[in-house]
């Protein structure tokens, strides 16, 4: 085997797994594809210590600080299939190069599925954003927008009036039931049913948006759920077992980061219902120290002189 665990995705989960098990003097490696979720965005908020920081930034550090550590290599590429072998998991890059481990850590992520709308993608990240607690305070004190792409997007409207008041765009199709209008209408939610045809302003900044009936509606930034998918076909292709999520579909783990496979592994967005960068890293640690717990259990003669 090339390595005790091999992580698929360099980002926050990958890196943070791979931390701790190459501090568990084990050999990984880490195929990275560079193209995280977050790369849209200008900097990552709210998490610890690194406030404000760029994504791109967090990334060479982490990838610097991994380095220090012998038993750490990590590949660029693209990771295009993985298979069962005896004894472990081989996987194949685009590149057509292989490498095998006892352990899989997956860390592919998703992407996100926006809107057919124009405008919406040249300002994604910046001003069309999804969560509050990662930028909602850089548009703060503006007039928001939240544009309807599921039965959860009356809940986001009633959240987002704590960062300027609020209009909930319904699409014409997901209309509040009333307790939910009795909500907004208490939180201060404008509720507007002529759908946005198109996003104004000079990108990435927002001005406005158009409605089907040619009205336009002034706003600082729009809050978007966007549907996911998969940014992988690895867990199918291993034959992880995935259930519905609250905007697509999610590999189902245990307490431990384990998927149905056993000896693989799913940690960050992928694998988490509720998602942010930090819930990413913090799963990332759960799946390194749970592939390393592993591997003991199964090599309980081994000894740290001999890593």
């Amino acid at each position: 085997m090339d390595a005790d665990v091999m992580v698929i995705g360099g980002s926050f989960a990958g890196m943070s797994a791979a931390l701790q098990l190459v501090r568990g003097l084990r050999q990984v490696i880490v195929i990275d594809g560079r193209s995280p979720r977050n790369r849209f965005a200008a900097a990552s908020h709210g998490v610890f210590g690194l406030d404000g920081v760029s994504p791109g930034e967090i990334h060479e550090r982490a990838l610097e600080q991994l380095l220090r550590y012998p038993t750490a290599r990590v590949i660029e590429g693209q990771a295009s299939t993985a298979a069962q072998i005896e004894g472990g998991f081989l996987v194949t890059l685009a590149s057509g190069t292989a490498f095998s481990a006892r352990k899989l850590i997956l860390a592919t992520g998703l992407k996100d599925e926006l809107p057919d709308i124009p405008g919406i993608e040249a300002r994604w990240g910046q001003t069309v954003i999804h969560c509050p607690y990662c930028h909602g305070f850089e548009l703060r004190n503006r007039p928001l927008g939240v544009l309807a792409t599921s039965h959860l997007s009356a809940h986001q409207a009633g959240m987002i009036p704590d960062w300027g008041p609020t209009t909930y765009f319904t699409q014409g199709t997901f209309e509040p039931d009333p307790e939910q209008r009795d909500y907004l209408q208490k939180r201060g939610v404008t509720i507007e049913h002529a759908p946005v045809v198109e996003v104004l302003g000079e990108a990435p900044a927002l001005s406005g948006v158009r409605l089907a009936d040619d009205r336009v509606i002034e706003l600082g930034g729009l809050y978007v759920g966007p549907k996911t998918r998969m940014a992988s076909p690895l867990a199918e292709q291993l034959g992880c077992v995935f259930y519905d999520g609250p905007m697509g579909p999610v590999v189902q783990v245990d307490d431990l980061k384990q998927t149905t496979v056993p000896g693989v592994f799913a940690a960050g967005d992928m694998s988490n219902p509720m998602q942010n960068a930090t819930l990413a890293a913090g799963s990332g640690v759960i799946a390194g120290f749970n592939a390393h717990r592993i591997l003991m259990q199964e090599d309980p003669g081994r000894i740290a002189a001999q890593a």
